[in-house]
């Protein structure tokens, strides 16, 4: 057979490899180094922008590498020049690089005096072996009494670190030989005792603490940045530092930052306000993802006293309606935001358009005539457009026929001109604009051309001199793309930040699968209370501020939140409705209770408690149910066979009907087929001596011979049986059955019968339910919010 040949992926690996090797680092650390694909880059370029590619000492070598992991990103511009301090060894110590490092984070892009830097990180400054063998004898004469006491368990790095303060510049290598040796000579040699651990101390309990014992209710413990977890964004004035480097497959680099000037005049416009950005597209109903958006774009906004627009992202006409539009701004004032101002994309199509003009005037855009799959294809093979390089006049004229509706739709598009060999495929010459015969929900018919979202978002986000554009770590690779357009038109650049965005175990949050869930009626619409969109929640009994305490528990964080499960979301609903639900009694599946004891038209008015921690003489916190000899149970409350970890009722059993008395079954009449129980006789106790385990919700009739209140009750259960149907490919079959179950007849006390749509409930062993819109005058409907069971805590993630 022939001998296989590498792969190129396999040979640039071997090749970068031996690069990293021809500076000395040792095998291991270049090798984990390749694993990580941002140091990689990074090494690669101090190593070319040093000029070591040739190879240099280990010293050397070992510093170029703490430079491509710890150089501060806002002074790039400078690195050039401060490698050659590294490669002439006038900087030569970790002690002068974390100096250099500590004076160029705090000048920038600024330029400074290189005198005031040379004084800074100790270039030219020499300690000889007698000054820091005095200074050694110094700090060990000061410390010698707890030396003696501790031995060789006395903290070397203490010990290093007073040396240091005081000789800064010394050579790290004759420090550490001058100490082993002064410690040698005060303690002579290491013996056994100096070898043994010492016993930790206990810690002495507290005997409150321990008394009281009190557990944990919350499933999280707040730290600095949950109480405000805007603290790690930066303020408006810093922005003048690199913000990306944009590595050009010619070897080049574009380090993109906003320059002084520019930066002055944006904070003289905002007047140094934070300024965000909610840029939904309407083109569906907003979800749970979109309310962690919403936390973040509005909530650093309010935290900071500036403002955060709400934004229409409507470049796309075919898609986008106007219930979509106005959804959207319901839904934000609902989940409790108030947007600085409302505005759309396409209130700036006209500066959109001149832009792109100028684009293609500074040499950065071009008219293109392939069709999507030919475009695809060169992506694929990492090509040039036959049309990439034509004349700038040619693409002016073809794009001004574009905008005057002379070119057919698909003949032709405006791409912008990037690097079609990045590795990075968000910069493969990406569409800008493109033809489209379609009136525009907002704007009209003026326009048959709309620019691309690649191409608007950015250049509106530095319009509006928004100071902080946040999204969701898919968008991380447009970051490249996203400054390298505001870089080549010279305007503002916002700040951009990514999170992780907000996954939610058991359903789908795609925009696609959520629209072919409705549009093919596999649920009730946009907001089917089953489905995870605000809508959905909002219907199904869920608050906007149990949403946001979820949003907030999760932080946020560049960390891949992975796949939250439901029930952390539901133990945040249960924590609200628990204090803000009057509890009430209904009964699902009503079994006849008939009290023989009690004679018939008979009815007393109890005292059922509506708010548990109500006051006794406060009447608002009970409400009256009537009790005769008529009442109604849970079917599932009865057995025919009765067991010791039963607690419901069974023949010849006791057991408690809440709020009224003890009753015990007596008799049983059973169906034809002597399994299915009709009806169940019982005495009860007046008296209240019997003390049954069992306590059971129940109903009775508001007045002889009159069925209770009569309701509609839809319990819900998860959409999808998989914890994650996304990544199914038929994620349709996954969908669970059981997800709705409609109760078209249950029984409730009447003291419920005046809810409106809206209004929640505990439902006592039941769950929280909520009045939904199909209710009418005749009946209430009621959608289940949550059960009271709470799993959170036993693994909720």
């Amino acid at each position: 057979m022939p001998p296989t040949t590498k792969d190129s992926s396999s040979l640039e690996k071997d090749k970068t490899l031996d690069l990293f090797l021809r500076i000395q680092l040792d095998e291991r650390t270049a090798k984990n180094t390749l694993a990580n694909a941002k140091v990689t880059s990074s090494l690669i370029t101090v190593i070319h922008e040093a000029d070591v590619t040739g190879g240099c000492d280990r010293t050397i070598g070992n510093l170029l590498y703490t430079v491509s992991t710890k150089y501060p990103a806002n002074a790039l511009v400078h690195r050039p020049a401060f490698l050659k301090y590294v490669v002439s060894s006038k900087i030569k110590t970790p002690a002068q690089l974390e100096a250099a490092f500590s004076f160029l984070t705090n000048v920038g892009s600024e330029s400074f005096k290189l005198e005031d830097f040379e004084e800074a990180c100790g270039v030219g400054v020499e300690v000889s072996a007698e000054e820091i063998e005095r200074t050694v004898n110094e700090v060990f004469e000061e410390s010698k009494g707890a030396i003696l006491e501790q031995r060789y368990r006395t903290n070397v790095g203490d010990l290093f670190a007073h040396v240091r303060k005081r000789q800064p510049w010394a050579d790290p290598k004759i420090v550490k030989k001058l100490i082993d040796a002064k410690l040698f000579e005060l303690l002579g040699e290491r013996t056994a005792a100096d070898d043994e651990k010492v016993p930790k101390k206990k810690k002495e309990k507290n005997p409150k603490a321990e008394e009281k014992n009190i557990p944990v209710s919350t499933p999280e413990q707040p730290s600095e940045e949950d109480i405000n977890p805007f603290l790690i964004f930066p303020q408006p004035e810093e922005n003048f530092k690199v913000h990306t480097e944009v590595f050009f497959s010619d070897g080049s680099i574009l380090r993109c930052c906003n320059i002084k000037e520019l930066l002055q005049k944006h904070l003289k416009v905002t007047g140094g306000k934070v300024l965000t950005r909610f840029p939904p597209e309407p083109n569906g109903y907003l979800h749970i993802g979109h309310a962690k958006a919403m936390f973040i774009d509005f909530g650093l906004a309010k935290e900071r006293g500036g403002g955060c627009y709400l934004r229409y992202d409507d470049t796309n006409p075919e898609a986008e309606k106007k219930e979509y539009i106005d959804h959207i701004e319901e839904i934000v004032k609902w989940m409790g935001w108030e947007p600085f101002k409302i505005t759309y994309t396409s209130d700036y199509f006209q500066e959109l358009y001149d832009l792109a003009v100028e684009l293609i005037r500074r040499g950065h855009a071009y008219v293109d005539h392939q069709t999507p799959a030919e475009i695809k294809e060169y992506r694929e093979k990492k090509m040039n457009s036959p049309w990439r390089d034509r004349p700038i006049a040619e693409s002016l004229k073809l794009f001004e026929d574009m905008r005057r509706g002379l070119i057919e739709e698909g003949k032709a598009t405006l791409r912008m001109k990037q690097d079609m060999q990045s590795d990075n495929f968000n910069m493969y010459d990406l569409i800008a604009y493109r033809i489209k015969f379609t009136p525009h929900p907002h704007a009209g018919d003026k326009w048959c051309v709309y620019p691309s979202y690649d191409y608007a978002h950015c250049i509106v986000d530095s319009l509006e001199n928004v100071t902080h554009s946040l999204c969701t770590l898919e968008f991380e690779t447009r970051r490249a793309s996203y400054y390298w357009l505001l870089h080549s038109l010279g305007i503002y650049q916002p700040y951009v930040w990514e999170y992780s965005r907000l996954n939610v175990s058991n359903t789908v949050m795609s925009k696609r699968k959520l629209n072919r869930l409705v549009t093919e009626k596999w649920v009730d619409g946009w907001d089917d209370p089953r489905l995870m969109t605000l809508a959905g929640l909002r219907r199904r009994g869920v608050t906007s501020t149990a949403i946001n305490t979820f949003v907030r528990g999760i932080g946020v964080t560049r960390s891949d939140c992975s796949m939250i499960r439901v029930d952390r979301l539901e133990y945040h609903i249960r924590e609200e409705l628990n204090k803000t639900s009057p509890r009430m009694m209904v009964v699902l599946q009503p079994l006849k209770v008939v009290i023989t004891n009690l004679e018939a038209g008979t009815i007393m008015y109890l005292d059922a408690r509506k708010w548990p921690d109500g006051h006794a003489d406060d009447a608002s916190a009970f409400y009256k149910v009537p009790f005769s000899n008529v009442v109604y149970i849970e079917h599932s409350d009865f057995r025919l066979k009765d067991s010791k970890d039963y607690y419901g009722l069974a023949p010849g059993k006791s057991v408690l009907l809440r709020y009224a008395f003890p009753i015990k079954c007596t008799d049983v009449i059973l169906a034809d087929d002597k399994e299915t129980v009709l009806e169940i006789r019982a005495e009860y106790d007046p008296s209240k001596k019997t003390k049954p385990k069992g306590v059971l919700h129940w109903v009775g009739q508001p007045s002889p011979g009159v069925d209770p209140l009569n309701v509609e009750v839809r319990l819900f259960e998860k959409l999808f049986l998989s914890e994650n149907p996304g990544e199914l490919e038929d994620w349709l079959a996954d969908l669970n059955p059981q997800s709705k179950l409609v109760i078209p007849n249950a029984y409730a006390v009447s003291s419920i019968g005046n809810a409106a749509n809206g209004d929640g409930f505990q439902f006592e062993r039941l769950g929280y339910f909520v009045v939904d819109k199909d209710s009418t005058p005749e009946k209430l409907v009621f959608n289940r919010t949550v059960t009271l069971r709470d799993s959170y805590n036993k693994g909720g993630k």
